[in-house]
């Protein structure tokens, strides 16, 4: 990766050996920052349905005033990289939204990071801050349309990242920016979450497994629904109260119910959407909070409002959150030494047998890519 060269004069005596030197200098320092990187790219499928992934070499440029190059060392996959299979397939989108690296090289003004920090991506770069989101962030969002990590370098405005906590490896810091925080604000900011409270978590993918960690954390009762009978038992080693099979429970929420003495769940990370919907809220508690999260069953479908009203619930729907909610929740991460649950870490060239293992969904936590 970069390296910072310094052209200094040299002792020739003569002015012929003085530019002699500054031109082997410069030399020197422009290949310095003439350098490539591997990177994936969504390429048609020989079929011309969907998405595969094609392996190009690229310049990676030196960064600009405001920006930061980092060498990626690990990226991870979330629910919306299955739908960028679909399409559209042109040769420029980078996969993947969840990176984590080191720093390389920093851009004049540059003041939050330094050359070998090592950092995060955000899923919105530069484009939320702080407060509420902005019309203008979607197009920041990373792996689409915004550039995707999974590529041996990039290059961003250094407002798009945060510090990776320490204790993580890269691969561990790399599953944080949409599911952690995902879960985290669902959880934390959206749904103000108390010591025993109950909590539904719907399946054992990348956002329940960190609601799983960050509820157990903070003292509240865990409730896990999966079809695994051997993920259901690993959950109960990271704090599961309450597990139910919706496999050989198609009616899950009466034992939802039943796990919660008949009083209902405060709070919900609905992952489900459409068949799901209907059967979560049958089993809220009063004052309970629903984040609408997925639609592994499709998206849509209706919230009544006299169960919201009946109940005194209340449903947010959002995306992911800002750098700032990110930072906080790197905080709470660092004081409870949470470790993120990594199902299996595939290397950069197997990145396609990566996306096929991912596309099978047979596993529980995070699916890793170390570059």
């Amino acid at each position: 990766m970069t390296t910072t060269t310094r052209c200094r004069p040299t002792h020739a005596p003569f002015a012929r050996g003085l530019l002699v030197g500054l031109v082997l200098c410069l030399a020197a320092s422009a290949a310095a920052h003439a350098q490539t990187v591997r990177e994936w790219r969504y390429v048609p499928n020989p079929d011309g349905q969907g998405c595969t992934l094609g392996l190009r070499e690229v310049p990676l440029r030196a960064p600009d005033p405001g920006e930061i190059q980092v060498r990626v060392r690990a990226s991870s996959f979330n629910g919306r990289d299955r739908y960028r299979l679909a399409g559209p397939c042109d040769d420029v989108q980078v996969p993947l939204s969840d990176g984590a690296g080191e720093i390389t090289a920093v851009g004049a003004g540059v003041t939050r990071f330094e050359v070998g920090d090592r950092v995060i991506t955000t899923f919105f770069a530069e484009g939320w801050i702080d407060g509420n989101q902005p019309p203008t962030a979607n197009p920041y969002r990373r792996g689409g349309p915004g550039p995707g990590v999974l590529t041996e370098g990039l290059v961003g405005d250094a407002d798009g990242f945060v510090a990776a906590p320490e204790y993580m490896t890269y691969e561990e810091a790399s599953t944080l920016t949409i599911a952690g925080l995902t879960a985290y604000n669902a959880l934390f900011k959206y749904g103000d979450l108390q010591p025993n409270d109950y909590v539904l978590l719907q399946g054992t993918g990348g956002v329940s497994s960190f609601g799983l960690l960050f509820a157990a954390a903070a003292g509240a009762r865990p409730v896990i629904t999966s079809s695994s009978d051997e993920k259901l038992a690993r959950a109960v080693e990271l704090g599961a109260v309450g597990t139910v099979n919706y496999r050989r429970n198609p009616e899950w929420q009466e034992q939802v119910l039943e796990l919660t003495g008949g009083v209902g769940v405060k709070h919900v990370l609905e992952i489900g959407g459409r068949e799901t919907l209907p059967r979560t809220l049958q089993v809220l508690d009063f004052g309970a909070h629903v984040a609408l999260i997925g639609g592994l069953t499709g998206f849509g479908g209706e919230v009544p409002f006299f169960v919201l009203f009946n109940k005194n619930a209340s449903v947010t729907g959002y995306q992911v959150g800002s750098r700032v909610d990110f930072e906080a929740m790197n905080r709470f991460l660092v004081g409870h030494q949470i470790h993120p649950m990594v199902d299996r870490v595939f290397e950069f060239d197997d990145a396609v047998e990566a996306f096929d293992f991912f596309m099978n969904g047979d596993f529980m936590g995070k699916v890793v890519v170390r570059h």
